[in-house]
């Protein structure tokens, strides 16, 4: 039966009781009421006062007080079942309370007669309070719902029944954005209706209306006097039933009706206050009563020696956001405490760092908590956010409304500021922007649904997009060529306004003020309206300027923007463009908008003709204009031209790309003769500096034709247009990216079922945008693209051409990756991948996880998922020597499975006499070709796996033994899957018949010789078998001592050798961007060969076969290392350096492989592998080749060369900490950038602004790893990997370092330039154990004066004050760190806990107690603030480090943290407890929804407790337990973290496992700390949390 329906009932029967009339007229006695008294009470008007003395006087007076217990003794003894006698008097009492609240002599005696009863047992008050509390907010709602006329408070905001999540109007928590308790909360159980009574409720609505009839009469005091009154004698009751031993749920019931009633009072108050225009909190005298009686129930359910509620239990209660400041002391006083503790717990869940920490856009990590609805591939996309705000109990947070929320001026709105900045300059992918940022509220759609992860409001992109302005404008008119800059900030502009993101109007509004506000002279030039006249054409811009009610004024304010000014250089290019734009943007608006014209430049109008005169000579006659031998003015007015008349622009450019007309293709040898394919003769491509400078809609319309001549045309495309539009795609990565294959079946959904056209997308993709897909962040999606065009085709017989491309491409992609992924888009079933590309795949995730590690906890729960998702269908294992080098979580994964070569081996030799049998018709030299037909219709599938093992078996070491036609006919018919199965039966094949000629005897050289004649044969000689998956399938075999042998040979092989030399010949250099020759179209079959050309028509564009060997020769690399042939695989890297050049991920690769057998790798093929870089291109440091080359490696580089290498990180990787548009203690900017550009080593004196000299890097120039941020950060990985140092010597230098960093940069900031003001700041803190000395650098109090770091020049070179700087290197070591291998990380625990645990003042024994706490209190303050008044301390600069590197850490890595835990042991001091809580502390919300790792840390942080507080530690610490609430604190909190899997909610429960953990622990803690911890129990009858489970509540039913 339904538990309502089973209470109602029971309310019932106990109005029908026959004791009740008795029990009622009992009390009517006492309280001196009559029946016709009774009767008119619900109806009358309180008397006046001479009223009340002339009916006293007639009234009889009720008998004494003590005679009433005596009285109900004798109607107790008439019933027998006295649990009914008892429920009916709660009934009764109950509805007596609400009816006699206000009537204090009668109050009273309800007071007297509910002890009296409790005292025979006759009220039980675990039933009676919570009754009574539903009774009483059913009255108040009553009331509430009679006042809505009078009362100016929502009827939502009355009181809510017990245990209700009780919701707040929006006022409630518009001051805490942070914060993630919207409401107060409840605990227990479930949410009853606020409109209907509770059925456990005594009251009568008869009962009720007492209340509310009085409020209808128009006297809204009257009313609130009775609620006050009811509430303060209903507190009365409650301190009197907290003298007994209430259960914990009704100490939860009790709480959460307590803060209801203050957070409502506030409210209502807060409805008066602004009708009156009335700020304070003033109360009258009732209120004020009740109030003081409920701040008195709240403090007794909280107070230590009862704990009977946790205090933890008010800092997540929305009683501290209260909007009026309370004028009582007693309220004021609660407030002010648990704000007071709050602060204290949330700052261990807070970095040490916190309002300087801000990300980098070279780590991407991804997420799921933040989206716990979402799966599969949406989860996949989702990443951690760049920047969280710490919410007002320490979590860090993200979200819309928390974006929206930040005001401001405030620290958290100059935090999002300078990751904007950053990003503007580092240009993060469109990917990372379209994640972060919201669209403006003037665009949005009311259907449009919250943004996952967004933490930039479109007011912060407006103000940082004006930053970025003036900041290039500062640039300009410093003579500092910066024209790259303003090319790739537009693309980002335009992306921006097109998305929305910003605000249009309200933009030119701000911008018109900031440069009014600011240098009147800074805007000389016309870059402003160059950028306005580059988005006019938007939509939301030209609705704007065209429909909105400001256009006229927002159209003047654009036109503001011009100036007459020449720039410095008016012959460039760019010189030309500049003088004209405003011409441009004239002629744009007055097309636009009739309203507007009469406030145009008729001067630039007019010079509009000069454009047209220009563009009708340059098109004079039948002359086509000549785009490699224009002159700079020509390029310059022909930019121009693409912002006035684009179509006619574009159509030229066209016309070049097809000027030198068309020729027929000869058929090749297996087409007819009548089958004629047309193709465009070859013409030069467009260079980058020409199209640099087109408009960006005429790069759309651009674009836009090439695809349709390129997929759509008649006549097949010259190289030339396919490179144009190649490199069109790459000038522009944000604005005109697009997904090809989504972007084509849009356009025409028949598109890439055309001939040829599929294989076109596959070569542009694979040969040219790779990187860009990466950089976009759709590597991932189109990888999925693709993988459906391989499922298509894999079982396709004869259609060899496209699925060869596709697996090429896809293997690319996978190898691409270095992110965990998901290899199906909905995680179902096994993949769809080949089986070549099966294998890959868990190479690349064994790179992945070992390199980069595995993100977030979803992903080690997926892992073994995904595993059988790639090897259901695969019978591969991996050897042992291959399996040594993976990561220990994939090689648990994998060790299980069987090797099944074996068996196949026995497969084989089972259907050997079979297959030879068909092999010798099919393949004797003298074979009826119709017996091909026949094989191919009636052979087995399980014979036609060993067609080439037969083949082998046949040729005997002499090929021409066998029907080589005959053979190429048949694997032409096979399914592309057919010959990938047939290349690994026949590899295992002639393995094993290796091995059975060793035993015969045979030399293993002539062996070895006769198999690789026998390969060339069929790959060189008669191109049956593609190389790639050749190769391939032989390292998969590397378990043979021969395979790998076999491979190097046919590397060896000098047909090879002309293939790949010819293919980098007629390729080009690698920068394919910058070729400006023709390019040469290969012939189809040389550059594929017979067994991919074979039938097919159309010609290559990009594609050869060593073109498919460039991701190959990486993984043989890599199978190389594994077997120790270490000499084999420098001699591989020199023989392909050339080819590895066209390697898009060769950066990648390098970092990769230097991480992946980090430990492994001799110093010779450490040097060998950097060298397949562009080593000039790279930002390695300048002492770095004499550190990798020094004759003496057991010395490790100096301090100084550590120092460097981070303060690379601090001025192009952290985001800055100045807006160098704005006035700050830099100095001049532009003078500091042309002082960087005089030096061979330019020391970046503006934060955050790449080398000057250089000019930022366009996204073509450093496609990967794809932005700058990232190279300098992946180059710093890679030149640490490379030192021939240990880990522990790097380690140890760097945390010697940051120990040091302060104090050193200090003294050094004093010796040039004497002492900051800030010294002497710490004698105010007698017991710091810094006070600016260096006392605190660690046991030896040692100077740093021999630091060897070269301090001044590290100062001038950062643009810093050396106490910014000290703080952003701390950062910048963590961020770097966390990038390396795990064998760094452990170094570093150890490091950091031999560093803590021999601190000078911590083992120190003469200090006190209160010195320690005092001393560890002042350490575990934010280092900035230290750093400020120079006293940073060891322990302080080392916690902050960890931090740094924890919040960069992904998470499989965050299990090694652990150690450092461990290393601390013993932990004998409240002091030490302390540091350890604060290292682990802002850990611990990473860990919400981790929950293995989480009961780890927890269980370990745990015994540290038990390791001072234990029950048995000697001697016993003489700490109070008041002195440690915050640890207490802090344990509810990240238990309830855990619990909500994120931020904590209102409705927020541990984990039943995790209170059993809490459980067994605490048994060992002393009894007064386990007493405040006794909440987080399993115990029913002393936990709240446990009582209110519901896993933990037994069922009723």
């Amino acid at each position: 039966m339904d538990q309502n329906h089973r209470s109602s009932s029971a309310s019932r029967a106990f109005q029908f009781h026959p004791g009740r009339a008795a029990i009622v007229n009992l009390f009517d006695l006492y309280l001196g009421r009559s029946s016709s008294q009774k009767s008119q009470d619900s109806i009358r008007e309180p008397p006046n006062k001479s009223q009340k003395r002339v009916v006293a006087l007639n009234r009889e007076l009720p008998p004494r007080n003590e005679q009433f217990l005596v009285d109900f003794e004798q109607i107790k003894s008439q019933f027998n079942d006295q649990e009914q006698l008892r429920a009916v008097t709660e009934s009764v009492i109950i509805s007596l309370v609400v009816l006699c609240c206000n009537h204090a002599p009668r109050a009273e005696f309800l007071l007297f007669a509910l002890r009296s009863l409790c005292s025979i047992d006759c009220i039980n008050w675990d039933t009676f309070l919570p009754s009574l509390l539903s009774s009483v907010s059913v009255a108040e709602m009553s009331a509430s719902q009679g006042s809505q006329a009078i009362h100016a408070v929502p009827s939502q905001s009355a009181m809510l029944p017990a245990s209700t999540t009780i919701t707040t109007n929006s006022n409630f928590h518009t001051s805490t954005p942070a914060s993630p308790l919207p409401s107060v909360h409840g605990i227990g159980s479930p949410a009853q209706s606020a409109i209907e009574p509770s059925p456990m409720s005594p009251v009568k609505s008869s009962d009720i209306s007492c209340i509310g009839q009085q409020s209808t009469s128009g006297n809204s005091s009257i009313r609130d006097t009775a609620i006050s009154s009811l509430r303060q004698l209903c507190c009365k009751i409650i301190l009197a039933g907290l003298e007994s031993n209430l259960k914990p749920v009704t100490h939860a019931d009790i709480f959460s009706h307590m803060l209801n009633w203050l957070v409502i009072g506030d409210q209502r108050q807060q409805g008066i206050d602004e009708s009156n225009g009335v700020r304070p909190w003033k109360r009258d005298k009732p209120l004020i009563e009740w109030l003081h009686c409920c701040l008195d129930v709240i403090w007794l359910l909280v107070e230590e020696d009862k704990c009977r509620v946790p205090f933890y239990e008010l800092l997540r209660s929305g009683l501290q956001f209260i909007q009026n400041i309370p004028d009582d002391e007693a309220l004021f006083t609660l407030i002010l405490e648990i704000h007071r503790r709050r602060d204290m717990m949330a700052m261990h869940m807070q970095m040490l760092d916190q309002h300087l920490h801000c990300p980098t856009f070279g780590t991407q990590r991804i997420i799921s908590q933040t989206a716990p609805n979402i799966s599969g591939e949406a989860v996949a996309t989702l990443r951690y956010s760049p920047i969280t705000y710490p919410s007002v109990l320490g979590e860090p947070m993200n979200g819309e409304d928390l974006a929206n929320s930040i005001q401001k001026g405030s620290l958290d709105w100059e935090r999002a500021l300078r990751c904007i900045r950053h990003a503007l300059r580092s240009t993060p992918s469109p990917d990372w922007w379209k994640r972060v940022l919201l669209v403006a509220p003037c665009y949005r759609s009311p259907s449009q649904g919250p943004t996952l992860g967004a933490v930039f409001s479109s007011e912060m992109i407006c103000e940082g997009t004006i930053d970025r302005i003036i900041e290039l404008l500062k640039l300009t008119n410093s003579e500092i060529n910066c024209w790259q800059e303003w090319l790739v900030f537009s693309d980002i502009f335009f992306f921006l306004i097109k998305s929305g993101c910003i605000d249009f109007v309200d933009f030119v509004d701000k911008l018109v003020l900031r440069l009014a506000e600011g240098d009147q002279h800074i805007l000389k030039t016309n870059h402003v309206t160059w950028l306005m006249a580059e988005i006019i054409r938007v939509e939301l811009v030209m609705n704007a300027l065209n429909v909105d009610a400001r256009k006229v004024e927002t159209t003047r304010k654009i036109l503001s923007f011009h100036r007459e000014d020449r720039s410095s250089d008016p012959n460039s290019p760019q010189g030309v463009l500049l003088d004209f734009i405003s011409s441009c943007q004239n002629l744009r608006i007055w097309s636009l908008n009739t309203s507007t014209r009469e406030y145009l430049n008729s001067e630039q109008l007019q010079k509009g003709k000069q454009i047209d005169e220009w563009w009708r000579q340059a098109g004079k006659g039948d002359r086509m204009m000549d785009y490699m031998n224009m002159d700079d003015r020509s390029i310059g007015m022909f930019w121009v031209v693409s912002y006035t008349m684009a179509q006619p622009a574009c159509e030229t450019v066209m016309n070049w790309l097809i000027s030198a007309g068309v020729t027929e293709l000869l058929p090749g040898p297996n087409l007819q003769s009548n089958e004629r394919l047309m193709v465009m003769r070859e013409v030069s491509p467009l260079p980058m500096s020409l199209l640099s400078g087109f408009s960006m809609n005429m790069c759309l319309k651009l674009a836009f034709q090439m695809e349709e001549s390129l997929f759509s045309g008649q006549v097949v495309p010259n190289i030339a247009m396919a490179e144009t539009y190649t490199r069109l795609l790459l000038l522009a990565p944000h604005s005109l990216f697009r997904s090809h294959f989504s972007h084509l079946a849009q356009r025409t959904p028949s598109v890439l079922s055309k001939p040829g056209v599929t294989i076109l997308v596959l070569e542009i993709l694979n040969y040219r945008l790779l990187p860009l897909y990466r950089y976009q962040g759709k590597n991932k999606a189109l990888m999925y693209d693709v993988t459906k065009i391989i499922s298509a085709l894999k079982g396709k017989r004869g259609d060899h051409r496209a699925f060869r491309l596709a697996e090429n491409v896809c293997m690319n992609l996978i190898l691409s990756l270095r992110e965990f992924f998901w290899v199906k888009r909905d995680t179902k079933g096994p993949t769809e991948f080949s089986e070549t590309l099966n294998r890959v795949t868990v190479i690349t995730l064994a790179i992945i996880i070992k390199t980069r590690g595995i993100s977030d906890v979803d992903h080690m729960l997926y892992l073994q998922t995904m595993l059988e998702q790639i090897l259901g269908a695969s019978q591969h294992t991996w050897s042992k020597r291959t399996l040594s080098h993976f990561p220990s979580v994939l090689r648990d994964a994998l060790v299980g499975r069987m090797d099944k070569r074996g068996l196949a081996i026995q497969a084989w030799q089972q259907s050997e006499t079979t297959v030879i049998n068909q092999c010798t018709q099919l393949l004797s030299p003298s074979a009826d070709p119709s017996y091909v037909m026949t094989y191919i219709s009636h052979s087995f599938p399980q014979h036609r796996q060993y067609l080439c093992a037969g083949a082998w078996i046949l040729m005997q070491g002499h090929p021409e033994n066998i029907n080589s036609i005959n053979l190429a006919r048949v694997l032409r018919e096979f399914s592309p899957e057919e010959v990938t199965s047939n290349i690994y039966t026949m590899v295992d094949v002639l393995l094993h018949d290796i091995q059975l000629e060793l035993q015969h005897g045979h030399s293993l050289q002539d062996l070895l010789l006769k198999a690789c004649a026998n390969l060339a044969f069929f790959i060189w000689t008669r191109e049956l078998l593609p190389l790639d998956i050749l190769l391939l399938a032989l390292i998969d075999r590397d378990d043979d001592p021969h395979a790998l042998r076999i491979v190097i040979s046919l590397l060896d092989r000098p047909e090879l050798q002309q293939r790949v030399n010819l293919y980098c010949v007629n390729r080009g250099p690698p920068e394919h961007w910058l070729y400006t020759e023709l390019f040469k179209r290969m012939d189809l079959q040389k550059s594929l060969g017979s067994y991919l050309s074979w039938k097919d028509r159309h010609p290559t564009f990009f594609d050869d076969i060593a073109g498919r060997l460039i991701p190959v020769i990486p993984l043989i690399i890599y199978r190389l290392i594994e077997n120790d042939a270490i000499d084999p695989a420098e001699r591989v890297l020199v023989m392909y350096s050339q080819l590895l050049t066209h390697y898009p991920l060769r950066f990648t690769f390098v970092r990769d492989i230097l991480a992946y057998f980090y430990g492994h790798l001799p110093g010779k093929l450490r040097v060998r592998i950097l060298n397949i870089l562009d080593l000039p291109k790279i930002p390695f440091s300048e002492s770095f080749p004499q550190h990798i080359s020094s004759s003496n490696p057991v010395i490790c580089p100096p301090l100084d060369y550590f120092a460097t290498l981070l303060l690379g990180l601090v001025n192009n990787v952290i985001p800055p900490l100045h807006n160098s548009s704005k006035a700050g203690p830099l100095g001049d900017f532009s003078n500091n950038l042309l002082r960087a550009s005089q030096s061979k080593t330019p020391p970046t004196a503006q934060p955050g602004q790449t080398n000057a000299s250089e000019g930022q890097k366009a996204f073509y120039q450093i496609q990967d790893p794809g932005t700058y941020t990232q190279l300098v950060l992946e180059t710093a990985v890679i030149e640490l990997l490379s030192l021939p140092v240990t880990a522990s010597q790097i380690v140890s230098s760097l945390v010697q370092i940051i120990v040091n960093i302060q104090p050193t940069l200090i003294q050094s900031s004093n010796g040039l330039h004497g002492a900051p003001n800030g010294v002497g700041h710490g004698s105010a803190l007698p017991t710091s154990p810094s006070g600016g000395s260096t006392d605190s650098l660690g046991a030896s109090r040692s100077t740093p004066s021999g630091s060897g770091i070269n301090t001044s020049n590290i100062v001038s070179r950062s643009g810093y004050s050396c106490q910014q700087l000290s703080c952003l290197m701390i950062q910048a070591c963590g961020l770097l760190l966390a990038q390396l291998p795990p064998d760094f990380h452990k170094q570093l625990y150890m490091e950091a806990s031999k560093l803590i645990k021999e601190t000078w003042w911590l083992t120190d024994g003469k200090r006190s107690l209160g010195e320690l706490d005092s001393a560890v209190g002042y350490a575990l303050l934010d280092p900035t603030w230290a750093a400020q008044d120079n006293t940073s301390t060891a322990i302080g600069n080392i916690v902050a480090l960890l931090h740094s590197f924890f919040s960069n850490l992904p998470y499989e890595w965050l299990e090694g943290t652990l150690i450092i835990i461990e290393h601390l042991w013993p932990v004998t001091s409240v002091a030490m407890l302390r540091i350890v809580f604060r290292i682990m502390g802002p850990l611990l919300p990473r860990l919400a929804n981790a929950h293995s790792l989480f009961c780890k840390t927890l269980q370990l942080l745990l015994n540290r407790m038990v390791d001072v507080f234990g029950k048995n530690t000697q001697p016993p610490c003489p700490v109070k337990p008041s002195e440690i609430t915050d640890l207490i604190d802090f344990i509810h909190h990240v238990v309830h973290c855990e619990g909500q899997g994120g931020p904590v909610q209102p409705n927020s429960k541990p984990h039943p496992e995790v209170l059993a953990l809490c459980g067994r622990t605490f048994e060992n803690l002393r009894p007064d700390i386990q007493h405040l911890l006794s909440h987080l129990k399993p115990d029913l009858s002393s936990s709240i949390y446990a009582a209110t489970h519901p896993k933990l509540v037994p069922n009723p039913s």
